[in-house]
């Protein structure tokens, strides 16, 4: 766990390819969100949260943040956009005013969430989830990756409260963002908590923190006066991690300088599942269809997934989770 990703060796060259349970659902856009293949197992839909927690947002330590709501500019005419994924053209849209939380939810929050509910995880159901392969231990078990990704490992047992298999767990990181949680299972918190996930547009005009058109939620540049101002890769992506900003993994939620509306980490650490479907169309509960996933994360690096911009934007299947994927709520 050094920040060393092995790639010449018995370890990653061993079983390489997926099975289809692990096979990518259509090309993989980034470093951030290989696909699941949809299966029996999905999301614990027995499950009953749609009466809200007595206690509701309270209970968790949800911290809510009232915004105003308004007019800015969407999108951006960056050069280092990437048209693929629609950033282009900056335009001006509108948000009514809204709350949104200063945090992801953290591990302990979504622990709470189950011990209430005894829900079950998209993961938990399917066996198995996405992880980095630098995050499992030297002695690990040889694993299956994603053919156009290697370093994503299929590991059975990854999980919520497993994020690196069997033998891990959250006891060290309770306050770091929830993650191998698919869309489903984000609402299905949201629900029981009586908040809901944030759409896109509410999502930017939050992280930009009233920096109108500016690349990040602090400003124009990455490294503010020789200071890291997020989690993400340094070095050479995938081999090594300098673990400059002092993180290989996630960060806790509350790391780094929160921006101009007091909100933390909106881009690096975890990528954030938002409301809207990428077609615009609210797809039937059964359906795998893509969902907008916003913020980068811990394994962005400028060479390889240049998403941690606050117009960047990616897409991920419903059921799908990965060790950097997390959510926020609002309301």
């Amino acid at each position: 766990m050094n920040g060393t990703v092995p790639i010449v060796n018995d370890y990653f060259n061993t079983q390489v390819r997926p099975t289809p349970t692990a096979e990518v659902a259509g090309p993989l856009r980034s470093c951030c969100a290989p696909a699941r293949t949809p299966s029996a197992g999905r999301g614990d839909t027995s499950l009953s949260t749609d009466r809200p927690s007595p206690a509701g947002v309270a209970e968790v330590g949800l911290e809510l943040v009232p915004l105003p709501g308004g007019t800015f500019t969407f999108g951006t005419d960056d050069p280092i956009a990437n048209d693929e994924d629609g950033e282009r053209p900056a335009r001006p849209e509108s948000v009514e005013p809204f709350q949104i939380s200063s945090t992801t939810v953290t591990n302990r929050m979504f622990a709470a969430f189950v011990s209430r509910t005894g829900y079950r995880t998209t993961a938990e159901r399917e066996g198995w989830s996405f992880v980095f392969a630098g995050l499992l231990p030297d002695a690990f078990p040889a694993t299956r990756g994603v053919a156009q990704a290697p370093w994503w490992r299929q590991v059975f047992g990854a999980r919520w409260d497993q994020p690196e298999g069997p033998g891990s767990s959250i006891d060290d990181r309770l306050d770091h963002p929830v993650v191998h949680v698919s869309h489903a299972d984000a609402e299905a918190f949201c629900r029981w908590s009586g908040t809901r996930l944030p759409n896109e547009r509410e999502w930017e005009f939050a992280a930009r923190g009233g920096l109108d058109g500016a690349r990040y939620p602090w400003g124009d540049d990455l490294i503010v006066e020789g200071r890291h101002m997020c989690n993400i890769w340094q070095g050479d992506f995938p081999i090594l991690n300098t673990l400059d900003d002092g993180w290989l993994g996630t960060a806790p939620a509350r790391s780094f300088h929160p921006n101009g509306y007091g909100l933390y980490n909106m881009v690096g650490n975890v990528w954030e599942w938002c409301a809207d479907p990428v077609d615009g169309i609210r797809p039937k509960p059964d359906d795998d269809a893509p969902f907008v996933i916003r913020g980068g994360s811990y394994l962005c690096h400028d060479s390889y997934c240049n998403r941690y911009r606050v117009s960047a934007r990616s897409r991920n299947t419903r059921y799908s989770c990965t060790g950097n994927t997390g959510f926020r709520v609002a309301r």
